[in-house]
């Protein structure tokens, strides 16, 4: 047989890791499995409470597990104190201290290290050059800006000489147009540096757009690991298809499928338009597209709602009005089939893992097909 090739060498392992907070009460992480590539951007999304900030913290060491494994390179680290870890944390709050200078906070854990003064200064003069605050270095907390303090708090983070650097929703706290600039500056920082990032967001628009590997989450279970493209057209279950939006997710006699909206055919309801009957309920426009909102006539109760975008072009030559009668269908190839989603250990197999790598497209389809429920 040919060999195999190897497998990239894990930055962090993780192997059947749990977290309770109490006896008998349900875990909080439950028996996760995950391998993050060396030198990659892996993001930990799902909804407030599926468990990613838990998972964070204890790979950071700042929660202890209940059970598992936590694995760095050839090091296992579960037990470990956090500074023995070989990894850093940057907080969705920054934590600087107020009373210190830039230069300061960024060296505060070389003091506590013992470091000399003209040492621990350059090396954090440096940083907050490579992070272009270096011009900044003798101004406090309080009269730096909120991406300037995340700038900081980075140069703080990555003094340490870390190989993982940990971030737990470090974008969350900045206005819409600053969290788009400060996320292409995290993904630039993270490939000039060569490190490996973990980062913790609740946002799928942040996820998609920093993520090499995007980890999905609900109830402290992962739901689907893949890239952002891969799990974005290749749903594994319905959670992920609706969390991650864009998709309808509609039953069919073979069972669920995802279509994502901008897929979807809509056409008149009149005797020449096969599909599935709907209203509209809803036109938004959105500049280049305009997003429909339709109620199915015939669906599962709480099911009925779907959605289909348009281009612009699309719409201003067809526009279609609240309350009109629709017919809808898709082509077979953008249908994508859905599992039962994450199980609990002991519950039965978990959903099948997405394709490697996803089909063309099809083309256009010319006429809707016609889909019971």
């Amino acid at each position: 047989m040919p060999d195999l090739p190897a497998p990239p060498p894990a930055a962090i392992e993780i192997v059947a890791l749990t977290k309770r907070y109490a006896p008998g009460t349900p875990a909080a992480v439950d028996a996760i499995d995950l391998r993050i590539a060396a030198g990659s951007y892996c993001c930990l999304l799902g909804p407030s409470g599926c468990g990613k900030s838990t998972t964070l913290r204890m790979i950071a060491g700042h929660e202890r597990a209940t059970s598992g494994d936590i694995l760095q390179g050839h090091r296992n680290i579960t037990d470990l104190p956090a500074a023995e870890r070989g990894t850093a944390m940057m907080f969705q709050s920054f934590a600087l201290f107020p009373h210190l200078s830039a230069l300061d906070n960024v060296a505060f854990s070389l003091k506590m290290k013992g470091v000399a003064k003209a040492e621990r200064h350059r090396r954090a003069q440096d940083l907050l050059d490579r992070v272009a605050m270096g011009h900044l270095a003798a101004r406090r907390p309080g009269e730096l800006s909120g991406g300037q303090q995340q700038r900081v708090a980075l140069a703080r983070a990555l003094i340490t000489q870390p190989k993982v650097l940990l971030l737990d929703e470090p974008l969350s706290a900045l206005d819409p147009f600053l969290r788009i600039q400060m996320r292409a500056e995290l993904r630039r920082w993270q490939k000039e540096l060569g490190l490996t990032f973990v980062h913790v967001t609740h946002s799928q628009e942040e996820a998609m757009a920093l993520a090499d590997t995007m980890v999905v989450m609900n109830h402290g279970l992962i739901e689907q690991v893949g890239s952002p493209h891969g799990v974005y057209n290749h749903p594994a279950s319905e959670f992920v298809a609706r969390f991650m939006g864009g998709h309808n997710v509609l039953f069919t006699p073979a069972g669920p499928i995802a279509v994502r909206n901008d897929h979807m055919r809509i056409a008149p309801a009149d005797a020449s338009s096969p599909g599935l009957p709907a209203t509209v309920t809803d036109v938004e426009y959105q500049g280049t597209y305009v997003l429909l909102g339709l109620q199915l006539a015939e669906a599962p109760p709480g099911k009925a709602g779907v959605s289909v975008q348009l281009p612009e072009a699309a719409f201003d030559a067809r526009p279609y009005a609240v309350g009109e009668a629709v017919h809808l269908g898709w082509a077979d190839a953008h249908a994508r089939p859905l599992g039962p989603g994450a199980v609990r250990p002991g519950e039965g197999p978990a959903a099948a893992a997405p394709p490697a790598a996803d089909p063309a497209l099809a083309p256009d389809a010319t006429a809707l097909p016609a889909v019971a429920f």
